[in-house]
């Protein structure tokens, strides 16, 4: 029988641009009988300011790899949110969704010395609180596909997920997910000259009317709109490797636990070196094209998204922050929306590359300084 919620996500509708993320008219409703997993680190800031930044977001991007590995698939609804991460499944898939969970949380406790917090909440209780769940696809590209939310029901289910709620345990020590493809290689991005900034920005009630006019503007403020230029990746161009990798334990510690640590590390450094020749001289080698690898790693990069509002991280000058910060802070006073920023040097992307040779490598970024995790308390601090 065929993955269900493969089933349903292939027949979501998928907006021509990005920007159709604000059109009610593309969502649908995600069933009563569904499953939201969610996960998220807890004390993440804490992690972040004693420099666990890259392990904070592996730990966040490691149950989206470890579902989709262990479902068979990459046409899950997924959204990941800098310390952590939401997938959809149907209700066949929840024993497996909840075994995958509990694996993940036990190696981000033993491997990484991280607590990921994980939780299985039903639509059916969503809608129960008030609040609804729906979903549409979202291109990132022409090879890679994101999901955006809308309804509160995420929001929530985190919420309750936080509160101790339809918790998911860790499993016991030595237990594994499958978490082939998870990588984390290149270097911090940075632009000289400019910031790294990660925004939430959402409808205050009574406002949602207007919000996509706003929505619209603020893409076009940050040139993440129709173009999209606005990617701290810039087209391949500020994406850099070095060798040894900073995250060569991290991506050791992730690796197939049936081979000793000691050997994880030598084959990795051993692949990494090779990896990073063909990066710094551009050689091919058979079908593998670096240039062409790292066009695309911009180009499937998460840097824009939507959950009950826009979530982007976007490279700026001080003039172009200026006119954001300005055009925030009047919708704020004006009672349309609620926003949190986070200003930092740099971004990180998280990678999940289950074969280098095709086009439909994921990355997810966020920014270094504490990115999504830091924009959403300064939210709600404000």
């Amino acid at each position: 029988m065929e993955n269900q919620t493969a089933l349903f996500t292939r027949a979501l509708p998928v907006a021509g641009e990005f920007q159709g993320v604000l059109d009610d008219g593309l969502y649908r409703p995600v069933p009563d009988d569904w499953f939201i997993a969610v996960t998220d680190v807890v004390s993440s800031r804490k992690a972040i300011a004693a420099g666990q930044y890259k392990a904070v977001n592996m730990a966040g991007v490691a149950a989206i790899s470890a579902l989709m590995n262990g479902l068979g698939t990459r046409d899950v609804p997924y959204i990941f949110g800098g310390d952590g991460g939401a997938i959809l499944c149907a209700p066949a898939e929840r024993a497996a969704v909840e075994d995958i969970l509990a694996r993940t949380a036990a190696w981000a406790r033993d491997e990484l010395g991280l607590t990921l917090r994980a939780a299985l909440v039903p639509v059916a209780a969503v809608r129960a609180a008030g609040k609804d769940l729906s979903v549409q696809a979202s291109p990132v590209s022409a090879s890679v596909t994101n999901y955006a939310f809308r309804g509160g029901g995420l929001s929530w289910a985190e919420s309750r997920m936080k509160a101790g709620e339809f918790a998911v345990e860790p499993a016991p020590p030595g237990a594994r997910p499958d978490l082939t493809g998870l990588s984390c290689r290149w270097s911090p991005i940075r632009s000289e000259g400019e910031k790294i900034v990660s925004i939430i920005m959402e409808p205050l009630p009574g406002a949602e009317d207007v919000f996509p006019d706003r929505g619209r503007r603020l893409l076009d403020l940050t040139g993440t709109g129709l173009r999209g230029d606005g990617s701290p990746a810039d087209s391949g161009r500020r994406l850099e490797a070095k060798w040894p990798p900073d995250t060569l334990e991290l991506e050791a510690r992730a690796g197939d636990s049936a081979r000793p640590l000691v050997l994880r590390r030598l084959a990795l450094a051993l692949f990494t070196l090779f990896a990073w020749f063909l990066f710094r001289t551009g050689m091919r080698v058979g079908s593998f094209d670096p240039v062409r690898y790292k066009e695309f790693t911009s180009l499937n990069t998460d840097y824009r998204k939507f959950q009950d509002g826009l979530r982007v991280t976007v490279s700026l000058d001080e003039a172009e922050l200026k006119r954001v910060t300005d055009f925030l802070g009047r919708e704020r006073d004006a009672g349309t929306v609620r926003f949190g920023l986070c200003i930092q040097d740099s971004a990180i992307l998280t990678c999940y590359v289950p074969s280098v040779m095709s086009d439909t490598h994921f990355h997810f970024l966020d920014g270094a300084g504490g990115g999504y995790a830091e924009a959403a308390e300064n939210m709600m601090r404000s």
